[in-house]
């Protein structure tokens, strides 16, 4: 009897630490999970502001060739 009830302290004690367990690793491959999309969301957000500051040149130097053009014509 001692036996019997040895082993299904043992057995119920393995299955709370295979549970606890598994609570963890979902608990951390959440946290992953957020850390990735904000630092996704955070490289998009730098992406955009790249891309807007080269357009912005972009056209600057459009202007600015265009006035060449102009400023040639003129003379």
């Amino acid at each position: 009897m001692a036996l019997v009830a040895m082993m299904s302290v043992s057995f119920v004690s393995c299955k709370e630490k295979a549970n606890e367990a598994e609570t963890e690793v979902e608990a951390t491959a959440d946290e992953a999970a957020n850390e990735m999309e904000e630092t996704a969301n955070e490289v998009e957000a730098e992406v955009e502001e790249t891309a807007d500051e080269a357009e912005a040149k972009m056209d600057s130097v459009s202007d600015e060739a265009h006035e060449e053009i102009h400023e040639d014509h003129a003379h």
